[in-house]
């Protein structure tokens, strides 16, 4: 119990460390992101520029600051809507079975055959650039591993006794698929939702370096890294900044997805 309690705190801070930096990101920033300077253009670490300038004379710390709101915040904003799909599709296509299951998973393993990061270049690249067309691109390639592990934790614990219970007492069969499986479900999903936050912030970046993401002169993390490539002899602070901002933010929401894994992991989670 008391390593229980241990994990619960530890992922507590963890969870206000990554909430309050977030909300607090855009309020510290000491510039305007998208003000322009050419004086100042390229310029290195100084006082008044903590990460120094781009090639606009733009303050990098701002633009990393402000840019969090949009790598890392369109990320959560992508999970709580892949959530909100794919967990209700795999309870019903679990709990309901037959036609309804099996029209479901076809759906999914017509996702599933390719790799997500693939599809969604091309979803973005069929849809335009920009960060809503991105958003909707990955949605339709992540939901699917929701819909198979809610589908699966759900067919696992129907077979069990206090599921027969239920339903011998009269328990509807909707109050048995959202009282009674869902919190077996939520552990699960909790844990991949909170991997998954890292790599979709890879993906966000990533498709954003490419050019089908954020469009100039929105701040955004992988954005950031593409208009530093060309002056990156010149000015190697351009890249390495940002790439350091998605590599710990990254670290920490996989950190935090392995200490949810430890505390809902059955075998462990008592002792």
């Amino acid at each position: 119990m008391k390593r229980r309690r241990l994990r619960r705190k530890s992922i507590v801070v963890i969870w206000l460390c990554l909430v309050l930096g977030f909300i607090a990101a855009t309020y510290l920033a000491p510039h305007d992101p998208l003000s322009i300077d050419p004086t100042n253009r390229l310029q290195p670490v100084t006082l008044e520029h903590m990460f120094g300038t781009d090639h606009l004379g733009r303050d990098v710390l701002s633009r990393i600051l402000h840019g969090a709101k949009t790598t890392v915040g369109t990320s959560i904003l992508v999970i709580l809507i892949v959530l909100s799909i794919g967990v209700p599709i795999g309870i019903i296509a679990g709990g309901i079975g037959g036609v309804v299951d099996r029209v479901f998973m076809r759906i999914t393993d017509a996702f599933m055959a390719f790799p997500d990061f693939i599809v969604a270049i091309v979803l973005s690249g069929l849809l335009g650039p920009g960060m809503v067309n991105l958003m909707m691109a990955i949605i339709l390639v992540k939901w699917t591993s929701y819909a198979r592990l809610v589908r699966s934790t759900v067919i696992e614990e129907k077979g069990k006794n206090y599921i027969l219970i239920a339903e011998l007492n009269g328990v509807p069969p909707l109050v048995i698929l959202f009282k009674h499986l869902f919190p077996h479900v939520i552990g699960n999903v909790l844990v991949l939702g909170t991997l998954d936050i890292g790599k979709v912030i890879l993906m966000i970046a990533s498709l954003s370096y490419i050019g089908l993401g954020a469009q100039p002169p929105a701040p955004e993390w992988g954005a950031m890294l593409n208009e530093g490539r060309a002056y990156f002899q010149l000015a190697p602070h351009l890249m390495v900044v940002p790439g350091l901002a998605i590599v710990l933010v990254v670290l920490a929401t996989n950190l935090l997805g392995d200490r949810l894994r430890d505390y809902y992991d059955v075998k462990t989670g008592g002792s």
